[in-house]
């Protein structure tokens, strides 16, 4: 098939497109590369697919990779571009869309919230739009499970009521499953939404808390623990998480809902002391903790009920937190040369 991949040099989208590729798809990867966090990191990215920084650096340009030909091509772009996306649409006929990009975090959107409505609203309408009149079958989209907000029911169920975000990032994802479910109704095309719960690994986010502790600890620095570590989280690898996107991508379109959400995580929660500790074994250092107060917009507890997922995809999430820590560490030190 023919997929975009959009948030190409993002942590999960450089994944999926990179198995996709590997899996011998084309791929068309899509990024603004804004500066929420190093740059430098996503360029890094782009390197691993073949992609040569000075070329991605331009927009509208389309480039072929070093590494997988035309299988993988990129172009720099963003979403709320209204002019250039339907030309990339148009150009190269894609079967399948992949929206990654997004502008990511809950903490940042209390403090720039407009970067939120420019790409996670404006920009998923976009991708909407051209959807819609380019005849595209299918569209995997990024959710989120910020959208669960304060439940308290556990584990977080599709089924569950979703109407009390607590923050605007949430709000904006949330935002996006109900335009999925318009544009499917009226338009007819296939849309699948992904609440993705806390993902991880190697060439992560340095914005999330596997990046902030390791970088800290190794740093010497103390570690900043909200809520006073009493939290847990469905910490889910990297590896698993982009297997189960592209068997959903994969599978053949006629077996699907027209619409339809899915948790997409580990299937179960580790408390945040526990995921501290592997990361200090990891190490051989012990952290230094500041106990702090709960985030304006965090939730105490997250996990995710999958079952759906297995069902409709054969999804097993199978990599135990030691493993997956273990991985990231290795890369971590390796990446910056420590």
């Amino acid at each position: 098939m023919k997929i975009l991949v959009t948030g190409a040099a993002g942590f999960i989208g450089f994944y999926v497109a990179k198995n996709l590729a590997e899996k011998g798809h084309t791929v068309v990867g899509l990024d603004s590369i804004n500066d929420y966090y190093d740059t430098d990191l996503k360029y890094a990215r782009l390197k691993e697919l073949g992609i040569d920084k000075k070329k991605a650096e331009l927009f509208k340009n389309i480039i072929a990779s070093d590494v997988f030909g035309a299988s993988f091509k990129f172009i720099r772009l963003q979403l709320e571009d209204r002019v250039e996306l339907p030309k990339l649409f148009k150009s190269e006929k894609f079967d399948v869309v992949c929206n990654l990009a997004a502008q990511a975090g809950v903490r940042y959107s209390l403090e720039n919230p407009e970067a939120y409505v420019d790409s996670n609203i404006v920009g998923f309408l976009n991708i909407l739009e051209c959807v819609r009149n380019y005849k595209i079958k299918h569209l995997v989209y990024a959710s989120s499970s910020s959208v669960y907000g304060l439940n308290e029911k556990i584990p977080f169920e599709t089924t569950d009521n979703v109407d009390n975000p607590i923050s605007l990032y949430a709000a904006t994802k949330k935002s996006n499953e109900l335009m999925a479910h318009t544009y499917s109704h009226l338009y007819g095309f296939t849309t699948t939404g992904l609440r993705f719960f806390t993902v991880y690994g190697p060439w992560g986010r340095p914005d999330m808390a596997m990046f902030l502790f390791t970088e800290a600890i190794v740093k010497g620095d103390p570690i900043k623990v909200f809520n006073e570590g009493k939290m847990e989280r469905d910490f889910t690898y990297i590896n698993d998480i982009a297997e189960g996107v592209v068997r959903i991508i994969e599978k053949n379109i006629e077996h699907r809902p027209r619409y339809k959400v899915y948790n997409i995580g580990n299937n179960n929660s580790v408390p945040l002391l526990d995921f501290i500790a592997n990361i200090e074994n990891e190490l051989g250092t012990k952290a230094t903790k500041q106990l702090l107060p709960m985030q304006p917009g965090d939730v105490k507890k997250t996990w995710a009920n999958v079952d759906e997922l297995m069902k409709d995809y054969e999804y097993r999430p199978n990599t135990p937190i030691s493993k997956g820590v273990k991985a990231f560490i290795k890369w971590y030190l390796s990446y910056y040369d420590i």
